[in-house]
């Protein structure tokens, strides 16, 4: 196995290979309303991978992306996970509109930050030290095709939870941050919505026979909002209402679309708990309320091996001239929940620099391509 040093200079030897697979993942369209195309993504991945000499399979879902699991070595032995995600939040013919395109050092494209440039960076890197007999530790690569959803279509979390088994740390290869920090925890996410369905009737004809869901929602979003506990981290919004048709008839339904943010599972379910009551709870007589959940991902909760785990990475990073790393929490949500969740120290946020994920701004430093790989190419060779 090489030194460290002389990896480095392969990977940037490499650069023009990794540029040309970080144009390819950004023009496909990976969309949640494009299964095809995660799924084509998934192919062309384990393809890749198997010619680095890693073992490839599918979990395959019907209405979601497919999550491709890569193993090289022995696992049986205590094994390093590297994972990420394949699909992105933008639509099918985003790619043919904004197609992937370098300014100077800004990099833009649909999902070019999120995370088409973090996955670059861990084929890659994969393939460099497996071509150069690395025997560190086993290693498994988990790509899942649909975390922008938050597996709502699939049993993706469930399979997380049992591939991580054995894990002895994880790289999560999600967004990384101008300022340098590598996130050791994140809030978990959860969104509901509410509906409340009353009795219509004409405001000037005969008001008294209505019943206004819209009031009866309103009661409930005060409700809601009062849950939050910024003390423990939690907050409750109510980001969307709708209810009624015309300003001249007694609203016969209303709704709400709620997010909540959580630190812990504990604190996800007291307010879901708490949701359910207020749904039943009644302010109009011939009112009633549902509660759905739409989505849940769980929180990547701070573990002490977290902590040391980034405290070597920072040593490793110092000893090789790599900008300095800050460990960080942030509100976002990963797959990362789901390695912490199994008990296994992670850092997140470990793929290419860059800004507005999720938006039409969104832009990846095209310099923190090579920077971030040589930090995974170190963490892997040296921790």
């Amino acid at each position: 196995m090489k030194e460290t040093e002389e990896l480095f200079k392969d990977i940037e030897a490499r650069e023009p290979a990794m540029m040309d697979t970080w144009r390819k993942l950004v023009d496909r369209d990976c969309g949640p309303d494009n299964k095809d195309g995660v799924d084509a993504v998934g192919k062309e991945a384990a393809a890749f991978l198997e010619n680095a000499g890693f073992s490839v399979h599918f979990h395959t879902y019907e209405k979601a992306g497919n999550m491709l699991v890569a193993e090289y070595g022995d696992m049986m032995k205590p094994f390093i996970i590297l994972t990420g995600h394949m699909d992105t939040v933008f639509m099918k013919g985003t790619a043919k509109e904004r197609p992937f395109h370098v300014d100077g050092n800004r990099v833009t494209g649909p999902g070019a930050l999120d995370m088409k440039g973090g996955m670059t960076i861990l084929l890659h890197v994969a393939k460099l030290l497996t071509e150069n007999g690395y025997d560190r530790y086993p290693i498994k690569i988990i790509l899942a095709g649909d975390e922008e959803t938050g597996h709502t279509n699939s049993g993706a979390a469930e399979d997380y939870l049992k591939e991580a088994r054995g894990g002895v740390m994880g790289f999560n290869m999600e967004t990384g941050f101008l300022d340098n920090r590598i996130v050791i925890e994140r809030k978990g996410v959860a969104q509901y919505l509410f509906h409340s369905h009353g009795v219509g009737a004409h405001a000037g004809n005969n008001p008294e026979d209505g019943r206004s869901a819209v009031k009866e929602l309103c009661h409930k979003v005060l409700d809601i909002e009062a849950l939050t506990d910024r003390d423990k981290g939690t907050n409750v919004n109510v980001g969307v209402i709708s209810g009624g048709t015309v300003a001249n008839a007694i609203p016969e339904d209303a709704s709400c679309k709620v997010d909540v943010r959580f630190r812990t599972e504990e604190e996800s379910d007291r307010v879901e708990k708490a949701f359910e009551d207020i749904a039943r709870r009644v302010y109009i007589d011939g009112v009633t309320t549902t509660c759905r959940r739409l989505v849940r991902v769980s929180a990547m909760e701070r573990l002490p091996g977290s902590e040391k785990l980034f405290e070597r990475a920072q040593a490793i990073a110092a000893s090789h001239g790599l900008p300095a790393m800050k460990a960080a929490a942030v509100g976002g949500g990963s797959d990362s929940a789901y390695l912490t969740k199994a008990g296994i120290p992670t850092l997140c946020a470990l793929g290419v620099k860059g800004e507005f994920n999720h938006t039409v701004r969104e832009w990846a430093a095209k310099d923190s391509l090579v920077e971030r790989a040589k930090l995974l190419t170190a963490l892997l060779t040296e921790i």
